[in-house]
């Protein structure tokens, strides 16, 4: 999911009156496609090896946020679009930027009784210093994708900023699964923004599971957003 996944706020003391500071928010939106070599979610790939086409839109209105994104699938039973909406509520706590929010997955032309559609939850809690973002999630399912019910995803993500250009970036998590064996998953990546609007991502990407779907690969995608 593009990727992820979202009021409290802090307040300063000043001589004018509180509300006197607060400023209307403003509904914004926003939207982003993009063409990836190879959707990978959590060290699997979702297509089978193959390129993905995606896109969503996006819409903000002070700390709360609200949205919906697609990407092409391949899971090889007729399933060949993930559509998912989701919403949330973001701000800074205490110091760190957390981001609370849900997503609801669907999948197009899956077969009957697949039961890949779910719910998940996520909380997540992030601090930026300069040029350097360090950040961590936790997700939770109750009712996972297929066969397994609750799950949870705990994840750790770096990023750097090198220049206007430039970006690092990387995250490690663990699966846990109710039916299936958990794992691991990594990736690491540098970015490149031609402009604005538009920017490549070149990314490693590996997991503790060794299959076709799960082994370690590199994905190139490029994206417009405005």
């Amino acid at each position: 999911m593009k990727n992820a996944i979202l009021g409290l706020a802090v307040l300063g003391l000043t001589t004018f009156p509180a509300i006197a500071m607060a400023e209307e928010p403003v509904p914004e939106w926003s939207f982003n496609a993009g063409v990836i070599s190879d959707y990978v979610y959590r060290g699997f790939s979702q297509t089978d090896g193959d390129a993905a086409v995606q896109g969503g839109i996006d819409f903000n209105y002070g700390p709360f946020y609200a949205g919906t994104w697609a990407s092409t699938v391949d899971f090889g039973d007729g399933t060949d679009l993930e559509w998912d909406f989701y919403a949330g509520v973001t701000g800074t706590a205490g110091g760190l930027d957390y981001d609370v929010g849900l997503t609801y997955f669907t999948y197009v032309g899956a077969p009957d009784g697949s039961d890949y559609n779910l719910v998940e939850f996520k909380l997540g809690l992030s601090k930026t210093i300069d040029a350097l973002t360090i950040g961590g999630a936790v997700y939770y399912s109750p009712d996972f994708f297929g066969i397994d019910e609750q799950a949870t995803y705990v994840e750790a993500t770096i990023g750097y900023a090198i220049d206007d250009k430039w970006s690092l970036s990387g995250g490690v998590g663990r699966q846990y699964l109710d039916v299936g064996t958990d794992y691991n998953s990594w990736n690491a990546g540098v970015g490149y923004a031609f402009t604005e609007n538009l920017a490549l991502d070149l990314r490693y990407w590996d997991s503790g599971v060794r299959s076709s779907l799960s082994d370690a690969r590199v994905t190139v995608g490029i994206g417009v957003s405005f």
